[in-house]
């Protein structure tokens, strides 16, 4: 148990630290476990959760295929035109696509979409970009709350559970699109002084074509149907029988056979880093089932909890959230995922504790600039453009908008599950 623990925290901190890529901090993690004998390699297998690795790669898949035809990018466009080029207009344009897509797309592919459009944007309306990428970030976490699909912590979540794309949407859709309207609203008129933006500049954002922005109308024809049902599925699937890595493949499978590109580039667009980041997660995590860590700290919190489900509750949603701010709330979902089984009890009825552990690590996520891999993909964006995003700045945003968010989600917690 100790070498189980020790190796955990161990790589959650090299992580934390961005001095060595998390995927080779995982996979040296999972071998250490594996090869000392802390876990043998029947129980790491079965540790993986393939269903969550097949969603993730069926989603890449049709992500890929679907972003060369500019899609995304007109949807960018037109939304900044929407807004007539005036502030307000623009940030709600800008923050209302990228919630949106992350709920049914996921948040870290949102935000390699639109980051560049928003640069174009911003160069366009002669305003700084930061505070546009920054209002993005928090954007898409909170977007990517709302749904299965949405935000890494949900997917593990759903794997573990086998919670459908529906009872996601409606235990979470609802507080996630209030604190995005209240966040947002607090953003703007924090940022406001710095998006004045010029009449002469209205005019030439709303002279770009957005048309031109669709390279392959014919691949669009071909891939955006197959986009929509694979949507679609997802708030069927549990009535259809189907898991959601199924329909995320099936799509996949479906958009390969119907596109004219390669299949050789569609699965070169696969992020095997981020999935063998998850392979070698799933293996620690499992190491410290086996050795009797995870009942350790069950036994800990509800120790102090009292076994009160009110306590367990919040203290889950609070726990999760400063967890997921110091660490990449990826792992750190991972690891309490056993540990809410335990508090749940022998029955596992009770759903609400699986909604308190969501939105505390999802909402952690805009804590710091590290709490969440599209803040760390927004950040490189940011930075290859040259405009860098500092941690101490990030931090200074994101930090008060964790802490209203998580007063907002206790709140909600309190009213509907209490």
């Amino acid at each position: 148990m100790a070498l189980a623990v020790v190796v955990f925290l161990v790589a959650l901190a090299i992580i934390a630290s961005e001095r060595v890529h998390r995927t080779q901090i995982a996979l040296i993690g999972a071998a250490i476990v594996v090869v000392t004998g802390v876990i043998d390699q029947e129980r790491a297998t079965e540790a993986v959760d393939f269903n969550t690795i097949g969603l993730l790669v069926g989603m890449m898949i049709v992500v890929r295929l679907t972003e060369p035809t500019g899609v995304y990018n007109y949807l960018a466009i037109r939304a900044g035109q929407l807004a007539r080029g005036r502030p307000l207009g623009v940030v709600i344009a800008l923050t209302g696509t990228t919630a949106i897509l992350s709920a049914f797309l996921d948040n870290l592919t949102t935000i390699l979409l639109m980051v560049p459009i928003t640069f174009l944007l911003a160069d366009t309306l002669d305003v700084p970009a930061i505070p546009l990428i920054v209002m993005e970030i928090i954007a898409s976490n909170l977007g990517g709350t709302a749904t299965l699909i949405g935000d890494p912590p949900n997917i593990l979540i759903a794997g573990a559970t086998g919670l459908s794309f529906n009872a996601f949407l409606v235990n979470l859709a609802p507080i996630a699109a209030l604190t995005l309207v209240v966040v947002v609203a607090a953003l703007y008129l924090f940022y406001r002084p710095q998006l004045q933006i010029a009449q002469s500049n209205r005019d030439k954002v709303m002279s770009l074509d957005a048309r031109r922005s669709i390279e392959s109308p014919a691949e669009l024809k071909r891939t955006l149907p197959i986009l929509v049902l694979t949507i679609l599925a997802f708030f069927a699937h549990q009535a259809l029988g189907l898991e959601p890595a199924t329909v995320a493949l099936t799509g996949a499978a479906a958009m390969l056979l119907a596109s004219r590109q390669s299949v050789e580039e569609a699965l070169g667009g696969i992020e095997w880093a981020t999935l063998f980041f998850f392979l070698g997660l799933f293996v620690m995590v499992g190491a410290l089932e086996v050795t009797g860590a995870i009942d350790e700290v069950a036994q800990g919190i509800g120790g102090v909890t009292g076994g009160d489900r009110t306590a367990e509750l919040l203290g889950i949603t609070w726990i999760a959230a400063l967890g997921s701010g110091v660490v990449d709330n990826i792992p750190f979902t991972a690891a309490m995922i056993p540990v809410v089984e335990q508090l749940q009890g022998a029955d596992g009825g009770d759903d609400a504790y699986w909604w308190a552990l969501s939105l505390g690590a999802c909402f952690g996520g805009n804590a710091t600039l590290i709490a969440a891999a599209a803040n760390v993909a927004a950040s490189g964006l940011a930075q290859r453009a040259g405009a860098p995003i500092s941690f101490m700045s990030f931090l200074r945003i994101g930090l008060p908008v964790t802490l209203l968010s998580m007063v907002m989600a206790t709140g909600y917690i309190a009213v509907r599950y209490l």
